[in-house]
């Protein structure tokens, strides 16, 4: 089955050439589309190196890089809105744990995952590089989820 105008009726910001780049925390800006092979488990990810927000109390940038991944249902989050939704943290004040957590639960909410995760990977300020991970699973990936903290548990000894 090919993808068409029909089942990726819900996009509008791929393609826009007068797409706005909101620098306040905007979460309406994320869409979704159709998952084309709900039969199948598959894994995506989103690499996303250029990750900025603010420090909450001292207004400093912090830069991080996020790596979302997903077991899809029904819904996929379209990948330009992902980056404007991103964006869109440029001028918000939350700290690094914040922020991931944020990005999971409106992941979560807008797609409804099967799974779904979110690490942080934070540019050291003050010699400290700060690295929160926060994962969602539906019953039957609760094993997944717990097997993939406790992975990250061992993975920053």
């Amino acid at each position: 089955m090919a993808r068409n105008k029909e089942n990726a009726s819900g996009i509008t910001l791929l393609g826009n050439q007068g797409t706005s780049y909101d620098d306040h925390y905007t979460p309406d800006v994320l869409e979704t589309f159709d998952n084309m092979h709900p039969d199948n488990e598959y894994l995506v990810t989103f690499d996303c190196p250029e990750f900025t927000a603010l420090c909450p109390i001292t207004g400093q940038p912090d830069f991080g890089h996020i790596i979302i991944s997903y077991i899809p249902r029904q819904r996929m989050v379209e990948s330009k809105s992902l980056k404007l939704y991103l964006f869109s943290f440029r001028n918000q004040g939350d700290f690094h744990e914040d922020c991931v957590n944020v990005i999971m639960k409106d992941l979560v909410k807008l797609m409804d995952p099967k799974y779904l995760e979110v690490t942080g990977y934070f540019n050291p300020r003050g010699g400290i590089a700060i690295v929160p991970f926060a994962n969602y699973a539906d019953d039957e990936h609760q094993e997944i989820a717990r097997q993939r903290l406790l992975a990250n548990f061992n993975n920053h000894k």
